[in-house]
């Protein structure tokens, strides 16, 4: 089967991306606006760029209905802060919850009964059920496309990291009990540490 991009309508272009490159990881994303109104929202277009300076990304389409801006966007590009929340299997169903599309005076930690945790750094709260939290500020945003299946890539500079006690020994994350949750096509979603391997890379 070969594939032109520009000849697909945008939904099925996405289906395409998401079909193929799997799993992925969670970035469980939350904001402030200018008043203060917290945010909360899952992205799985996200990774790492750098460690020096530590770097990250994710990419916030454009709403499918409107091609307006998500709130996470407009929040990031007022406040310039964010934090990034690791997913964990433990409070998934509330994640995927916050993905319903509220009003923007609506806060998603009330909606979803999460837990705001002070953040260090940054204005914007973490999720105390979060395992691992990256306070960010924005480094950098790039936009890609207009309308409805266009979107951006927020590049955040990790200003913070917090890491649950059980989970941090000798400057590593133990992933088998943080538990992290990834990103497959449709409604699927996998729990990474079910089924892993070891490969020793050859030098």
């Amino acid at each position: 089967m070969e594939i032109k991009p520009d000849m697909l309508e945008w939904k099925d272009a996405y289906k395409l991306l998401v079909g193929s490159i799997v799993p992925r990881p969670i970035a469980f994303v939350s904001t402030v606006d200018e008043n203060g109104k917290a945010n909360l929202a899952p992205f799985s277009f996200f990774t790492a760029i750098s460690a020096d300076p530590m770097l990250v990304c994710f990419s916030p389409m454009r709403k499918g209905t409107d091609g307006s801006k998500k709130d996470t966007l407009k929040n990031i590009e007022d406040t310039k802060e964010f934090v990034i929340n690791v997913v964990s299997e433990e409070f998934t169903e509330q994640m995927n919850n916050t993905a319903i599309e509220f009003e923007a005076d609506v806060d998603e930690f009330k909606e979803t009964g999460l837990t705001k945790l002070d953040s260090v750094m940054v204005a914007p709260p973490a999720v105390k059920e979060s395992k691992v939290q990256l306070e960010c500020t924005l480094h950098q945003v790039l936009h890609f496309g207009e309308g409805a299946g266009s979107g951006s890539l927020v590049i955040g500079k990790v200003e913070y990291v917090r890491v649950a006690d059980e989970l941090y020994f000798d400057g590593k994350i133990d992933t088998e009990q943080l538990k992290p949750v990834g990103r497959m096509a449709g409604q699927m979603y996998t729990k990474p540490m079910a089924d892993t391997f070891e490969m020793v890379r050859k030098r």
